[in-house]
């Protein structure tokens, strides 16, 4: 057996070295290119109320300033536009699923004598489009215009986010008025998630979609409540007292028992709501 020299073991090495470079580079290109499908996760299909079991809701068209018509569904709070009288909660969710999905939350609203106008994104729930961090702003955006358009003064609107929707409730909370925004389970920015699911690759440089709660909440002028789950797997709870801790006027509620994916089970529609009467009352 031949002995093996020190420039074999050195050109050994610089090609392990390159491999290892290749493939590096390969996954990060790859989440690079695949990163809006792992963030952005939809069901294809437009989700109907009837089928769904779901009353006294209007189908709705809400137009985008860059020409999309997304569906939505709303219930108005009883009192109507207008007048003195129960809130309406913008409900901006989260990044899978639709807001067939979120049925069940329209119940305990109008329990509370609010209305909720529960928007799907584009390219989420058959409609056209394609998800992206300024996209999604504008859906958000029309949203409100279009409660507005209703008659809904801005001290009747509660920007309501979930998960992901909470980056766009953050980032519309500081360009509009309104009543209150109410945070649940966010993050502080994609940024930091991203570090926290992928530590081995440079997420600041590949990031398209930034979604920076933490820099933008200052913005928001409105009272802030913040939900999580004590048992967030997904998202730390530190994240949460982060945001509210950053807020002009926030809050922080830890949700004993609750994971990421089931605070409606754990009544937080009814802690929002007690939120945002003592905030608001007169």
């Amino acid at each position: 057996m031949g002995q093996v020299s020190v420039f074999d073991v050195i050109r050994w090495l610089g090609w392990t070295l390159l491999v290892l470079a290749a493939l590096y580079g390969a996954v990060c290109a790859g989440l690079y290119g695949l990163q809006r499908r792992i963030m952005f996760v939809n069901a294809g299909t437009r989700p109907d109320p009837v089928a769904l079991g779901v009353t006294g809701v209007e189908v709705l068209e809400v137009r985008t300033a860059d020409g999309l018509v997304l569906n939505a569904w709303f219930r108005p709070p009883p009192s109507g536009p207008g007048v003195a009288g129960g809130r309406v909660a913008l409900f901006l969710h989260g990044n899978a699923g639709t807001i067939g999905h979120r049925a069940g939350r329209i119940a305990p609203f109008a329990a509370a004598g609010w209305g909720v106008l529960l928007l799907d994104w584009r390219g989420y729930g058959g409609n056209p489009g394609n998800p992206s961090e300024e996209g999604l702003a504008l859906d958000a955006r029309a949203a409100y215009e279009l409660l507005r358009l209703r008659g809904y003064g801005a001290d009747r609107i509660v920007i309501w986010g979930e998960s992901l929707g909470t980056a766009l409730a953050v980032r519309l909370g500081g360009e509009v008025h309104a009543a209150a925004v109410v945070l649940e389970a966010p993050f502080t920015s994609m940024v930091d998630m991203a570090h926290r699911q992928y530590p081995f690759v440079p997420a600041d440089w590949l990031l398209q979609d930034r979604l920076e709660s933490l820099l933008r909440i200052p913005r928001v002028t409105a009272p802030v409540l913040v939900m999580h789950g004590s048992e967030d797997r997904l998202i730390p709870p530190d994240m949460g007292r982060a945001l509210a801790a950053a807020a002009r006027d926030g809050r922080f509620v830890l949700i004993e028992g609750a994971t990421h994916n089931n605070l409606g089970e754990f009544g937080v529609v009814e802690t929002g709501v007690n939120f945002v009467t003592r905030k608001t009352r007169p």
